[in-house]
């Protein structure tokens, strides 16, 4: 029987970083992930926030270039409500090239990472055990930590395009036929378009492809694709952070944590800030043998900071009718419901910082 310091379960983002920022500080460090590459299976829309580029050190050479404009559309496609900041909001990833300068520098750091390994992982014995692993996380359930219990179903299509006159936009087309609970939208950066639309699994009506075609045909400003299709998508969580999220055999991050904006659904940046938590703590506790330790990796204390989003989100995901939808369009035309969707889309409060409570707490 092997024996390692830390078992990471999923090489995604989350899990690599983790697995680098513990392999860095010296322990045994091995990732296990059921897919036999990381270019295959992808989920996540790749959608990058200012605050995460701004705070992380991302590969430049797989960002797709900045955009600045977004387009709110309600449900009869007229009059959007247009938003544009002065500064780069987004950058819309290639996954596949992110995921693998993740997974070369968490080799550089010493750890191992196996590919087409399901957990349990036979032969192994780990001293903790990191569950990256998705909104349906197996490591969850085994180690009596809390389950994702609200859940949306997103999907996406992305192909390449010819560089057209319009600056980078993203388009986002709020209408419950189409995607109930959520939205719709289309970014095109001039070099790829993506076309995607999420909503919850039991209100969603058809088999998801028919349904991004519909929305890509009736958008009717969707570019011709010049290259091949690719799809991604999979499970969202979309109930906030889980409460419970450590125990003295291991611990949860990224999606497996609920850590998304339970408003915008965007899980990049609060994968990447739960990770350096995650990783100072078990660090710590590995080290000293304290479970004190763990007390300061708090699912609750996080969930508590977002209470008014989660109201918000409940809200939107019970309206039904397009005709509510458009109503609430007239608001959004307004100098002060423009100011609010400025300050959801482009604010800097779409996941906590953790890292200085970490720091005063352990000084």
């Amino acid at each position: 029987m092997e024996t390692v310091d830390v078992l990471v379960v999923g090489a995604g983002l989350a899990g690599l970083h983790t697995a680098r920022l513990l392999a860095v500080q010296g322990h045994d460090v091995l990732v296990v992930d059921r897919r036999r590459t990381l270019d295959s299976g992808i989920r996540t829309t790749g959608i990058f926030v200012r605050r995460t580029l701004e705070d992380f050190a991302l590969p430049a050479e797989h960002l797709g270039p900045p955009i600045r404009r977004v387009l709110l559309y309600p449900p009869s496609l007229r009059r959007p409500v247009e938003l544009t900041s002065s500064r780069d909001e987004f950058r819309v990833a290639d996954m596949a090239g992110i995921y693998a300068h993740a997974l070369a520098r968490v080799r550089q750091a010493g750890a191992r990472v196996h590919l087409g390994v399901s957990y349990p992982v036979d032969g192994v014995a780990a001293r903790f055990t990191i569950g990256a692993d998705g909104a349906r996380s197996t490591v969850a359930r085994r180690l009596g930590l809390d389950v994702n219990q609200h859940v949306i179903v997103g999907v996406e299509e992305v192909f390449p395009v010819a560089d057209g006159d319009e600056p980078p936009t993203f388009h986002c087309v709020i209408d419950p036929r189409l995607a109930p609970g959520y939205l719709a939208w289309v970014i095109d950066d001039g070099r790829h378009a993506h076309v995607g639309l999420a909503g919850r699994p039991e209100r969603l009506a058809g088999p998801l492809p028919r349904l991004l075609r519909t929305f890509g045909q009736s958008f009717g400003e969707l570019p011709a694709p010049t290259g091949p299709v690719r799809r991604r998508g999979g499970p969202i969580p979309v109930g906030g952070v889980l409460r419970r999220l450590v125990c003295p055999e291991g611990l949860l991050v990224g999606d497996a944590a609920g850590a998304v904006s339970p408003l915008t659904a965007g899980g990049l940046d609060p994968c990447l800030r739960l990770s350096e938590v995650a990783a100072a703590v078990t660090d710590d506790y590995l080290r000293t043998g304290d479970v004190s330790v763990l007390r300061h990796y708090d699912g609750a204390a996080l969930r508590a900071r977002f209470r008014g989003r989660l109201l918000m989100r409940r809200a939107l995901s019970g309206v039904r009718s397009p005709a509510v939808t458009d109503a609430a369009f007239t608001l959004l035309r307004t100098v002060p419901g423009r100011a609010a969707a400025s300050r959801v889309l482009f604010g800097d409060g779409s996941f906590p910082d953790l890292r200085p409570n970490w720091e005063t707490a352990t000084a």
